[in-house]
């Protein structure tokens, strides 16, 4: 009973939110969509400060007779991420295609017969019908056929860059990374995010790195708004998707 409660208040629910979004694009049928006025972010509802991973604040510290400090960013100083909250350019690079090809074939095919003679057969032979011979008194036969055909086809490409910060620094000294980043156009937004554990080592001198050498690599290419909804099914299919048996 409470199951079948739960179901119904949640097609109340997606019904509900399915006529607001209903209404809200009869309204503006045959408009242009409407510019967001400018305002300051910071008194916007639901404004909250970013928050990232950032490195122990070190002192400045001034060498004796040196024109440099400590903290400054010098000419020939490398310049790779190193420490938390550096940034370091992921190159996305995807180009996947596998093809596997399986063909199976099993037959298998016997036959017996049994007989019986001398005094069991005299025997058996006195109380069968005449056309009944002991000399085939058991006879059997089977066959099997099996036949089965797969094949995989598959090519995926993805490239493409994205920024990442170095949100923790391992024991060994390898830096674990996250990049996200989401592109609109219209109304459709594209998201993208890589997370992994890189070597300092594989950072190029230009502080790019490639996605095939970030280890446990999580990478996620996919998009939200009008053009993927439509890509997928209605709401109350996939929910009779998830609750019929048949």
């Amino acid at each position: 009973m409470k199951s079948a409660f739960k179901i119904a208040a949640g097609l109340l629910l997606v019904s509900l939110l399915a006529a607001c979004s209903t209404t809200d694009r009869l309204a503006n049928v045959s408009r242009a969509p409407a510019l967001t006025p400018i305002t300051d972010p910071t008194v916007t509802a639901g404004y909250r400060p970013v928050t990232m991973p950032m490195p122990a604040a070190e002192p400045a510290v001034y060498q004796a007779n040196s024109l440099f400090r400590s903290d400054a960013r010098g000419f020939f100083k490398d310049q790779r991420a190193s420490k938390v909250g550096d940034i370091l350019t992921v190159l996305v690079t995807i180009d996947d295609n596998a093809r596997i090809g399986n063909t199976t074939t099993a037959s298998r095919s016997s036959s017996n017969t049994t007989g019986l003679g001398g005094a069991l057969g005299s025997i058996f032979n006195s109380i069968t019908p005449a056309d009944v011979s002991p000399d085939a008194a058991i006879g059997t036969s089977s066959g099997i056929n099996n036949t089965g055909n797969g094949s995989v086809n598959r090519s995926e490409q993805i490239t493409t860059q994205v920024a990442a910060v170095v949100t923790q620094v391992l024991p060994n000294g390898n830096l674990v990374i996250e990049g996200r980043q989401e592109v609109r156009v219209n109304f459709e937004v594209r998201d993208l995010i890589v997370v992994g554990i890189v070597r300092p080592e594989d950072i190029g001198s230009d502080n790019t790195i490639s996605s095939t050498k970030i280890a446990e690599a999580r990478i996620a290419y996919g998009g939200r708004g009008q053009i993927t909804d439509v890509q997928q099914p209605r709401y109350g299919q996939q929910i009779l998707d998830a609750i019929l048996p048949f």
